[in-house]
């Protein structure tokens, strides 16, 4: 190699040293911003209201959904931020009743989580109690959420109402062995007869869950009703 390609080859080095040093510098030097949406979502998590309202007010759509599908709503109901659930709620533009991936939405998780807070403010903007499919009553049910279970009720929660395959919140309420849940579902006139599709009855789901005391409860309850009015039913859904 001549004294021309060694200067040539030094100086090329020189200047991917030089722009890889420049590069790295830069990259120091200049602080890495979190996205808008990023900014929001995390407020929403850490019930942070006046951040939601700062970013809702500068322009950003209260039913954004964050990387797996799940709208702001849903998240503030999962994380139980109740300040910015309100916020979230009397924001005219929320869609109260916007599901994530996996069919849920707002009053759902609240109820799941017994949020009565919650599902309260989302009843006083008239979001739905009832839906087709799995409701927020199969969900208080399930994890036995008592309060949240009156509450819906008492604002037309469909009793009976049947999942995909037909189960009902009573059911959920017997698999989790939730006597109270229980009792209360048949003081307000849940039917222990129903059956879901693969033909088990809330008895079925006691027993098989080794749900004792309500197997016993609910089989004491039929066995005191009337031969006729045994009979098992089929379970169905009130929602339009």
């Amino acid at each position: 190699m001549n004294n021309s390609s060694l200067k040539s080859a030094s100086s090329n080095r020189a200047r991917s040293l030089f722009a890889g040093v420049l590069l790295a510098a830069t990259a120091i030097g200049t602080p890495a911003f979190a996205a808008p949406a990023d900014t929001l979502i995390k407020a929403v998590k850490f019930d942070d209201d006046s951040g939601v309202k700062k970013q809702l007010a500068q322009g950003m759509d209260p039913n954004l959904v964050d990387n797996t599908g799940a709208p702001l709503l849903v998240i503030a109901a999962r994380e139980k931020s109740d300040k910015v659930g309100q916020v979230l709620a009397d924001n005219p533009k929320t869609d109260l009743e916007k599901l994530d991936t996996a069919g849920e939405n707002a009053m759902m998780l609240a109820a799941l989580n017994g949020d009565a807070k919650f599902v309260n403010l989302l009843i006083a903007k008239d979001a739905e109690v009832n839906k087709k499919g799995w409701t927020p009553l199969h969900y208080a049910a399930t994890n036995g959420h008592d309060d949240v279970v009156k509450i819906l009720i008492d604002h037309s929660a469909y009793i009976d109402a049947g999942s995909p395959n037909g189960t009902t919140p009573l059911m959920m309420a017997a698999r989790g062995g939730h006597l109270s849940t229980v009792k209360l579902l048949l003081d307000e006139g849940a039917d222990l007869r129903v059956k879901n599709q693969i033909g088990m009855t809330a008895i079925d789901f006691a027993k098989q869950y080794n749900a004792k005391d309500v197997a016993e409860g609910l089989q004491a309850r039929l066995d005191s009703m009337p031969a006729a009015a045994s009979a098992p039913q089929s379970g169905t859904n009130g929602a339009k």
